[in-house]
């Protein structure tokens, strides 16, 4: 190893991570049956641990996650879950999560937050600095549910009660990609269109149903009232669990709601992105407002995110590509996250170096940019 790529490789393990999205950790020790599941975004539980870690992310598991519980590269299946109640959850967590070396955690709270950390009970196992990114369609249901609104007056309470919670937000996130795809009008909804569909929602809601968004009308209503506030707004792209249709989740398909929102300054953030990632870097060329990762989609491909790592460099501007693990539930997704994006973008950049495609300067530069100086501008923060 060259004197420059020793220097790139420590100034990579160095890196103090901003984490743009990521979720908090389970409280309890995990049943066998629970880690299997957390540890795939598919619902459908493995049969067994074996299974469940016989994917790339169960490699990386037992290869990265074991040295630091105290056992070899490489542990069984059998043997990682052991040590893993042998050590006790909080103590696992503690572990993991500071392995990863993440300064600023941007916690997205409203996903089963019954089930894990929320940012104080983050904040006491690391000891980082924690901001909290809004969840549009959980605080829409939760709205309309205990708040005493109407199907009459919904559009302008929600509008005060959002801005109000935008306040001490750093961000809003939207999961339409899972509700109703990318492909939906843009325009905002308004008068009878929206009143029609807000009055079904609201009657389904008092006739006991779940209130659980699935009207593209009401989405795009709680989509704009997102651009209203001025945060940024992240929308999850690509790569997720069975509730969504991945051919809908292409992120070409918002180009025009880019379009508006570029006009109006309003950040958009692409996340995770696999496989369309080469469309998310094509969009962040194209608009000043797009920003992109490749969360998620690095934990899970294991040995082979260096791939998708390289790919997120073709076309972005390297000023607009920010890290995120999208971890939920697992510190070791947490810790995932960090690691294989130090390995992958150590991979791919020492390549460069060596070949004299890239000095090390400028190397360095690009892994500072990615891994927190974007996120201090897409996001405002000081």
């Amino acid at each position: 190893m060259s004197a420059s790529t020793e220097a790139l490789k420590e100034h990579i393990e160095e890196l103090k991570l901003i984490d743009h999205h990521v979720h908090g950790v389970v409280r309890d020790n995990p049943s066998v049956e629970h880690f299997s599941n957390m540890i795939t975004e598919s619902d459908r539980t493995p049969k067994t641990l074996d299974e469940a870690l016989n994917t790339q992310v169960g490699f990386a598991v037992r290869r990265w996650c074991a040295p630091l519980l105290g056992l070899e590269k490489h542990a069984s299946a059998h043997d990682y879950f052991t040590r893993r109640i042998e050590l006790g959850n909080e103590k696992v967590n503690h572990i993991l999560l500071n392995a990863a070396k993440i300064d600023h955690f941007l916690l997205e709270t409203g996903f089963k937050g019954d089930e894990i950390h929320a940012i104080e009970g983050m904040r006491n196992l690391t000891g980082a600095k924690f901001d909290e990114v809004l969840r549009l369609e959980t605080l829409a249901q939760s709205h309309a549910e205990t708040s005493g609104t109407s199907a009459e007056n919904f559009a302008s309470t929600f509008a005060t009660y959002l801005s109000e919670k935008a306040k001490t937000a750093i961000g809003l996130k939207t999961i339409a990609a899972y509700r109703i795809g990318l492909d939906f009008d843009p325009k905002r909804p308004e008068g009878k269109v929206l009143q029609k569909a807000l009055d079904i929602w609201f009657a389904s809601i008092d006739a006991g149903n779940d209130s659980r968004i699935t009207d593209p009308v009401i989405i795009r209503h709680i989509i704009w009232a997102g651009i209203d506030t001025q945060l940024p707004i992240q929308f999850h792209i690509g790569y997720g669990d069975p509730d969504l249709n991945l051919h809908k989740c292409d992120p070409l398909l918002m180009t025009e709601l880019i379009r508006i929102t570029e006009k109006l300054n309003v950040p958009i953030l692409l996340l995770h992105n696999y496989p369309y990632q080469r469309n998310a870097g094509y969009l962040a060329q194209m608009f000043r407002n797009v920003y992109l990762d490749v969360g998620l989609a690095v934990n899970y491909s294991g040995a082979r995110s260096p791939a998708i790592i390289a790919e997120s460099l073709e076309l972005a501007p390297f000023s607009k590509i920010l890290f995120s693990s999208d971890a939920w539930g697992l510190p070791e997704l947490t810790y995932l996250g960090t690691r294989l994006f130090r390995n992958g973008l150590f991979e791919v950049l020492s390549e460069w170096v060596e070949k004299g495609e890239w000095s090390l300067d400028d190397a360095k530069h690009v892994c500072d940019s990615i891994a927190f100086k974007n996120a201090r501008t897409a996001y405002s923060i000081k």
